[in-house]
């Protein structure tokens, strides 16, 4: 017999936001595997240390412009807009046109508590291996 997790999943999205209204991932049916494949596609995509970069970039900071974030992360901006169309493609951002300016946010809620849970996740096992 399988126990239920107690921890509340679904708790990292703020009231009001789109993922907060969503079925617990516990009372979910299993993945099928064509589910599971897509999901494995975004991790991949997620899976790159400038795009994490920019995500949590875009999410600090509410929007940026691709010259801005090659700034702040020291890239050349080329290199910028390849990564920020891998993003774009998954719908997680957008990116409205200013002038001759394109700025770039993230439009899905549930990013930023990604962002966070994997940096809780991180935390937490640093804790483990050092025993606090």
């Amino acid at each position: 017999m399988s126990r239920k997790p107690t921890l509340s999943v679904g708790t990292c999205c703020p009231p009001g936001d789109p993922c907060a209204s969503r079925t617990p991932l516990a009372d979910r049916p299993l993945l099928s595997f064509v589910e599971a494949v897509k999901v494995m596609a975004l991790f991949k995509v997620l899976a790159n240390d400038t795009r994490i970069r920019l995500l949590h970039h875009l999410v600090r900071s509410g929007e940026a412009t691709v010259t801005d974030i090659a700034k702040t992360l020291g890239m050349k901006p080329q290199a910028v807009s390849n990564q920020l169309t891998r993003l774009s493609d998954t719908g997680m951002l957008r990116s409205p046109r200013e002038g001759n300016n394109m700025y770039y946010r993230v439009v899905n809620g549930c990013v930023a508590p990604l962002l966070d849970l994997a940096l809780c996740l991180m935390e937490d096992d640093n804790q483990a291996k050092t025993g606090d």
